[in-house]
């Protein structure tokens, strides 16, 4: 069995997309279309930078998803391949599972672009720059970054955002409990604790200014079936009803993503070969939770024929 998978913050970086622009009609369409549903030149910001802004919330997260679902296209376009076909279940680690929805047919690429615009501005706006904070404490599991959070909370939100793999857990909340816990984080067992370079505390309790920003947003769209079921952040747990796939979109910005337990779920189901679409990180992950799996990353238009050839 096989996962498509789809890379979340952090995958951005410029030059994106732009030699898979260049080479594929397919590839540009979509950016054409992303930056039309955002009314900016997105794609001239991904090829070009300047990095500050790229970088920016708001422009990282339908970047990375545009990227993403162009490296699809061309593999549908191109390469003879629907992924409803060769694809059994879809999975994306925060931002990415507003892209692994699209790529699976919950919604079109259009309205991704446009929820994510308002999913950057809102998780931006949510806290103000300088009060919130987020660390990755490596060589820890779950239970230690827990026992970490809770140890330097001492009254302030400091929670566990990221589970994503055996040795790397991302911790989130306001700033001075995120540096008491970087602190501490070598007495609790973690081999290192590093402050993050991101400009809000995303997947916490700070974050609901932001997750009533996504409720509204999402009663407004037409969410569909998906063409495979989509293992959501939240519960780790495949979902295909609209109704729920909303719900657990607006509780993904407040909670912590599982994409350990994520990937083992699929894993225990059948999967065998995750294939990452559009980025590089996640299939590093895969391997540290599940040894005996065989992930690829799919980000080049080389790649791009290998996997089509491969399929």
């Amino acid at each position: 069995m096989r996962a498509f998978i789809f890379p979340g913050q952090g995958s951005q970086a410029v030059g994106m997309g732009k030699a898979l622009a260049d080479a594929s009609p397919a590839a540009r369409e979509v950016f054409q279309e992303v930056d039309e549903a955002l009314g900016q030149n997105l794609s001239r910001l991904m090829a070009e930078g300047p990095e500050d802004a790229l970088t920016l919330t708001a422009n990282a997260q339908p970047a990375i998803m545009a990227n993403a679902i162009a490296v699809l296209r061309v593999l549908e376009r191109e390469g003879g391949i629907r992924l409803a076909d060769k694809a059994d279940f879809v999975a994306g680690h925060s931002l990415g599972e507003y892209t692994a929805l699209c790529a699976a047919g919950a919604f079109d690429l259009a309205t991704a672009a446009k929820l994510l615009r308002i999913r950057g501005d809102a998780m931006q706006a949510a806290v103000p720059v300088g009060l919130g904070a987020m660390a990755a404490l490596l060589g820890a599991d779950l239970t230690k970054a827990q026992a970490i959070a809770d140890a330097a909370a001492e009254g302030e939100v400091c929670t566990v955002a990221n589970d994503n793999d055996p040795g790397q857990v991302v911790i989130s909340g306001a700033r001075g409990a995120i540096e008491r816990a970087v602190a501490i984080a070598k007495d609790h067992g973690a081999k290192r604790a590093l402050l993050l370079p991101v400009s809000a505390p995303f997947h916490c309790p700070l974050m609901q200014p932001a997750a009533d920003a996504m409720a509204e947003a999402l009663a407004a769209v037409s969410i569909q079936a998906p063409l495979v079921p989509v293992y959501a952040n939240v519960t780790a747990a495949p979902v295909s009803d609209p109704a729920t796939i909303r719900t657990l979109l607006i509780e993904q910005v407040t909670g912590m993503v599982r994409w350990r337990e994520s990937v083992l779920a699929m894993h225990a189901a059948g999967v065998g070969d995750f294939v990452e679409l559009g980025g590089k990180v996640l299939g590093g992950m895969v391997k540290r939770i599940a040894p005996d799996a065989s992930p690829i990353s799919v980000v080049t238009m080389d790649d791009i024929e290998a996997l089509a050839k491969a399929l």
